[in-house]
């Protein structure tokens, strides 16, 4: 046997350490700068002894669970390749359920407004704040994020884009003192304290998962709080959360005086957005 691994072998070794496939493909993609056609026809090709530890170290971190993205450094979101890093969440398909919506919105109800004033708060690597600039290029896009990582993060995936987008430091409404905004979206930390899915996700910012607290709720409870004094008049508010949370979100808007309180699904079928309008 080869003192070096081939691309048979090397997959060989990630399905032993219990990495899947299509993983260790993309992980053998980057390493190697090739294709996944190139692996297929080249399944004897000899890593280099350089490429064969840098191939040991990928396979370690993801069988102990790393993102994929993290490892890859990049992540596809609604079409547009972000860059991403343990400062941020990794950008979930269910989330490309909250920009459709807002462009649904912008493209309807929203469409007499030649430059709309959009927000997108808790804005992490700022998949949604780009995805919908990137759709609506008469939106005036803005983003902030209490975390100055996180907002370098979506400055940088903003540059390489070339989507301008105005972006904010700063918790929540914070950034937007005396302003007024025309559609405001955030995916907020929303899972409880105690989930029994949070050790999966240890590797990605526990900040951007669970709110203060641990009550899946706070985060979302002081953004719709804080909503009315920033929304135009017809404006609107789309917040992400967890699959068990539609109602309890739904009732937050109606207490706080919003009509046409709704839900749109995820890709699951699960209830993971709601939103409604300020009269």
């Amino acid at each position: 046997m080869n003192a070096m691994p081939s691309v048979q072998e090397a997959l060989a070794q990630a399905a032993a350490s219990g990495v899947e496939r299509l993983d260790a493909q993309r992980l053998l993609q980057y390493l190697l700068q090739q294709g996944r056609a190139w692996l297929l026809a080249h399944d004897d090709a000899l890593l280099t002894a350089p490429q064969a530890t840098a191939w040991q170290a990928l396979l370690a971190r993801r069988a102990a669970g790393e993102p994929l993205a993290y490892l890859l450094g990049e992540r596809e979101f609604h079409g547009l390749p972000l860059q991403v890093s343990p400062a941020v969440l990794v950008p979930r398909p269910d989330t490309e359920t909250l920009v459709d919506w807002a462009l649904e919105l912008l493209a309807g109800p929203l469409a007499a407004e030649p430059q709309p004033a959009v927000a997108d708060l808790g804005t992490g690597s700022g998949a949604i704040a780009l995805a919908v600039k990137h759709r609506c290029p008469r939106a005036e896009m803005r983003a902030s994020d209490a975390s100055a990582a996180a907002l370098a993060v979506a400055q940088g995936n903003g540059q390489r884009l070339g989507l301008a987008v105005d972006w904010r430091l700063g918790s929540w409404w914070q950034p937007f003192a005396n302003q007024t905004l025309l559609l405001v979206l955030s995916n907020p930390p929303y899972i409880e304290g105690g989930d029994p899915h949070l050790p999966a996700l240890r590797h990605e910012p526990l900040s951007a998962l669970v709110p203060p607290g641990g009550d899946g709720l706070t985060s979302l409870r002081e953004i719709v709080t804080g909503a009315p004094q920033h929304l135009q008049p017809g404006g609107w508010l789309l917040l992400e959360h967890g699959h068990d949370q539609p109602d309890a979100v739904a009732a937050l808007l109606r207490t706080a005086g919003f009509t046409e309180v709704q839900h749109r699904s995820d890709l699951g079928g699960h209830r993971r957005c709601t939103g409604g309008r300020w009269p």
